[in-house]
């Protein structure tokens, strides 16, 4: 195993500060099944969330940036990077970061940036920030996984692909509620997944998504990352992976060795979705929403096109301070209207002329 392979900042960089948002509208997946397959055939999973005719990418950025700050407690002027994943940017050309900075009260004296890889877009804008803070360029880099995720109606993807995401706050170790102690990121050319330039929904390779694509890249690299750091699935407390949906995260996490009790806090498809670039990063918040001092966590992303970043990161004494600074991931969940096909049709703009 080659250990260079390991990324390392100079210095140990961490989170001090983390915040999710979820809409409050949920569409059932037996709704769409109800619509295009006369209610049989099921859905793979519960419901999941949808956002408002008022919410895009930006303005759940924002709240979730928001709830990072009150949990960072550090004056936003002090964040030197902006950074806001998405395959969902409302503007095909202008930037969501620079209205989330302004919003939240930067500095303009600052990096700011969208970043896409499909769906670690997310994972993608917390390496570079760990790359930045660790190198001394910059105290604080916020890095945002959001998403209203598209979906072709009747397509599989229209029971999962759902809205929100996550915003962490990275910056010195010593002020972090949890610090990253590797990652590692495995990427290959497999599309399985896609939208050219002027398509409105994506394009996908149906079950091709699976074995070539989201499997081997989440547990090469979370293989490799437990390789690098000499660690087997005993050594955490919680794992949690990208979620299309239910069933690929379980079955990945009970191959590589994890038990469902390890994989469960962090589990939110089967009640929200696939919120995509915020898919394992708001997994993550809930598991911060209850981690206690001590507990170590793996978390592998996963991006179609195709690659998965992996993260091995050990939970602070600080954590108990700062849980309850801000609404938790959970209640966000609970926090729910449940919608009927046709107003979500009305919701995400799938009228088209």
């Amino acid at each position: 195993m080659n250990n260079s392979w390991l990324m390392r900042p100079d210095r140990q960089v961490g989170i001090v500060g983390y915040g999710a948002y979820v809409p409050r509208y949920r569409l059932p997946g037996a709704e769409v099944s109800r619509i295009w397959t006369n209610g049989l055939g099921g859905s793979p999973i519960k419901e999941k969330a949808v956002a408002g005719l008022d919410e895009d990418v930006t303005t759940m950025s924002i709240e979730a940036a928001r709830n990072a700050l009150a949990r960072a407690q550090i004056d936003p002027r002090d964040i030197r990077a902006v950074w806001v994943g998405s395959e969902s940017h409302p503007y095909a050309v202008k930037p969501t970061s620079t209205i989330v900075a302004e919003s939240i009260g930067t500095s303009p004296n600052i990096q700011a940036a969208d970043w896409e890889f499909a769906c670690k877009a997310g994972t993608e804008a917390v390496q570079a920030a760990i790359g930045i803070v660790g190198s001394g360029m910059g105290g604080y880099a916020l890095s945002i996984g959001m998403d209203t995720a598209q979906g072709r109606p009747g397509d599989a993807l229209e029971y999962t692909a759902a809205s929100g995401g996550a915003a962490f706050i990275l910056g010195p170790a010593e002020h972090a509620v949890a610090v990253y102690q590797g990652s590692y990121s495995f990427v290959t050319d497999t599309p399985d997944f896609w939208r050219r330039s002027g398509e409105v929904y994506p394009s996908h390779g149906d079950r091709f998504t699976g074995e070539p694509a989201y499997f081997n890249h989440v547990m090469t690299a979370a293989k490799t990352m437990m390789e690098m750091m000499n660690t087997t699935p005993t050594d955490y407390t919680y794992a949690v992976f990208h979620q299309p949906n239910v069933k690929f995260p379980s079955r990945a996490g009970q191959l590589l060795g994890f038990t469902s009790e390890q994989i469960g806090t962090g589990l939110l498809a089967n009640e929200i979705g696939n919120v995509y670039s915020g898919s394992c990063m708001i997994g993550l918040t809930a598991i911060l929403d209850v981690a206690q001092p001590g507990d170590r966590i793996l978390m592998v992303s996963y991006g179609s096109g195709a690659g998965s970043d992996a993260f091995d990161i050990l939970v602070t004494d600080r954590i108990s301070q700062v849980q309850n600074l801000a609404p938790k991931t959970r209640d966000y969940i609970a926090r729910r209207t449940q919608i009927d096909y046709a107003t979500y049709c009305r919701f995400r703009d799938k009228l088209k002329d």
